[in-house]
């Protein structure tokens, strides 16, 4: 085999693979036929939502996934949410008996998405989160995305559609 590195990859991670750690989500149909969604429904709280990104990784430098950019799709709908914002944390496993360690990365918002207000609006999202220095996944690493959501008193609905990773591929 030989030496790959390509620097289009992406990777779907589907709304199935989210993790909600409150609210009442359910599984549903999404706004366009044949698609799926997690959706929350009429509740006046906050949700957090991790979205693991599963890229390849390696033991060596430099090689497996250079994790470049997360792009995030959701529907808000009825009305307005209060507050959507993200964190892109990098985990690193714990050695036997120590504990993993969260270290959040830097990235900026793409120009649809780099304002509170434009975040939170009703409509269709494709909110990309770029980072700001790219890094190499470890193979003692994971990326785990951390979306907030709060909903505008209880008319607020959302409906997570899915997310890509973008990084290059090296092996």
């Amino acid at each position: 085999m030989g030496y790959v590195n390509d620097t289009a990859m992406s990777l779907y991670v589907p709304p199935t693979l989210f993790h909600c750690v409150t609210g009442t989500w359910t599984q549903a149909a999404g706004q366009v036929a044949g698609t799926i969604v997690k959706k929350v429904n009429d509740a006046n709280q906050t949700s957090t939502i991790n979205i693991p990104i599963p890229v390849p990784s390696n033991s060596v430098a430099l090689k497996g996934s250079l994790l470049k950019s997360i792009e995030i799709d959701f529907e808000i709908v009825t009305a307005a949410m209060e507050e959507v914002t993200a964190v892109v944390n990098k985990v690193t496993r714990g050695a036997n008996t120590a504990v993993a360690v969260v270290a959040p990365q830097t990235f900026t918002y793409d120009t649809g998405n780099n304002t509170a207000a434009k975040r939170y609006a009703v409509g269709k999202h494709r909110m990309t989160l770029t980072i700001t220095t790219p890094f190499w996944v470890d193979n003692d690493e994971e990326v785990l995305v951390e979306l907030t959501v709060n909903q505008a008193g209880d008319t607020g609905v959302i409906e997570l559609l899915g997310a890509v990773a973008n990084f290059t591929l090296r092996m």
